[in-house]
């Protein structure tokens, strides 16, 4: 089973390096997709010698994100990792991760902080936010995910093939979430501890904070009722058949 790290990165001076030797200790096959950083993340890419792809433009974390899936799908991996570029995702976590989905024991696999609730539990804001999509996924689907929210994923062939075709272009994790319990997909998640950011600031702030759960929530809704109606629609041209 080949195994790929996708690593989207924008603006990561300060972590990257740090990040790609831990990867190299386990010796995994990695992927970084620079979206377009104005600093020195591109250089010390290329003083790496990992394996990078450098976007033309500014994709955004979902275009960076399926660049990666797509990479995957057209080089013969089985199963790809999502994996932050700031650091706060422990690479020692990834044979947990990893294994149920090689076990086929789901699709995907969400690496949740709030499971056993240790280490780095985000700002406040955030808490609020995820808690709050939580709930609403909770609602739509009947799944309960702890963390939402979380870049920390590993997922099968199957997935990625999907998030290659498909994938949000802003905060994605919540919205595909919701795109992949709709279509079946079965989604579990496993404990892991996420460390806060080292260098660099988060691209979520408050204003920021707040015009995502509005975007999303709204991108989750009108899709669910865009089944509806269609599902809806079908059935009425059954019974007129």
């Amino acid at each position: 089973m080949k195994v790929l790290v996708i690593i989207p990165a924008f603006n990561e001076e300060g972590n990257i390096r740090k990040l790609v030797f831990e990867l190299n200790k386990l010796n995994v096959d990695v992927i970084v997709i620079n979206d377009k950083s104005t600093d020195n993340t591109l250089k010390i890419l290329r003083e790496l010698k990992v394996n990078f792809i450098d976007l033309p433009c500014n994709l955004g974390i979902g275009g960076a994100v399926q660049t990666g899936y797509t990479y995957g799908v057209r080089n013969g991996y089985d199963v790809a990792v999502q994996v932050d570029g700031d650091g706060q995702h422990d690479p020692n976590y990834l044979l947990q991760i990893i294994t149920p989905v090689l076990n086929g024991e789901a699709d995907m696999i969400i690496g949740s902080r709030y499971i056993e609730k240790e280490g780095f539990q985000s700002s406040v804001v955030r808490r609020i936010g995820i808690k709050y999509f939580s709930s609403l996924i909770r609602l739509l689907t009947g799944m309960k995910i702890t963390d939402p929210t979380s870049g920390f994923r590993a997922c099968n062939l199957k997935v990625m093939n999907y998030f290659a075709n498909y994938y949000p272009t802003d905060y994605p994790e919540p919205e595909s979430i919701v795109a992949l319990l709709r279509q079946n997909y079965r989604i579990l998640e496993v404990p892991v501890i996420m460390s806060e950011r080292q260098f660099g600031s988060s691209s979520i702030n408050l204003m920021r904070s707040i015009y995502y759960v509005i975007k999303v929530s709204l991108a989750i809704l009108i899709d669910r009722f865009r089944k509806k109606e269609l599902v809806e629609s079908l059935e009425l041209l059954g019974d007129d058949i």
